[in-house]
């Protein structure tokens, strides 16, 4: 007896409905430079976001931020210095190796960003408050367009 489709396994890694929403883009020039918001950005497979200062890295690509996590810390987009802002996904709940389909483009989470000393030049105390909220690395697997308002696909590793 053939087994319906719906039961197949694969079918549970097959996304079905947007899981959140792109709200903002940040690129960095180079380190430390301010955050340069964007209406849409290249990613570029296996390399990053273009004309991002990681663009090349093998890790540490991209920056996802929740959009709740930073309201939750008293912070507007792009304050993280994240590259993607997303609203209505909680990312801290996402387990490393899950990808995010947006349009053609996917990406990988690789690991969480732990907050690091230079979160204490924004606000004091702000290291310490954004501990497992810092939201997630990813990489490029597949490249594309990126633009404000894209819906986001997870599929679970």
């Amino acid at each position: 007896m053939k087994q319906a489709c719906y039961t197949c396994p694969i079918m549970d890694k097959i996304p079905t409905s947007a899981a959140g929403t792109i709200t903002n883009f940040f690129i960095k020039p180079e380190h430390s430079a301010p955050m340069q918001p964007m209406r849409s950005v290249d990613a570029v497979t296996r390399k990053g976001l273009r004309n991002d200062q990681a663009f090349g890295r093998t890790s540490r690509q991209v920056l996802l931020v929740d959009l709740d996590q930073l309201t939750t810390l008293g912070l507007e987009p792009g304050a993280l210095r994240e590259n993607i802002t997303v609203a209505g996904l909680a990312l801290d709940t996402l387990p490393v190796g899950t990808r995010l389909k947006v349009g053609k483009v996917l990406l990988e989470i690789v690991k969480a960003c732990h907050p690091c000393s230079k979160l204490e030049d924004i606000r004091p105390g702000l290291k310490e408050a954004s501990e497992g909220i810092r939201g997630m690395l990813a990489v490029v697997e597949r490249g594309g367009v990126l633009v404000e308002g894209n819906p986001i696909e997870v599929i679970e590793p």
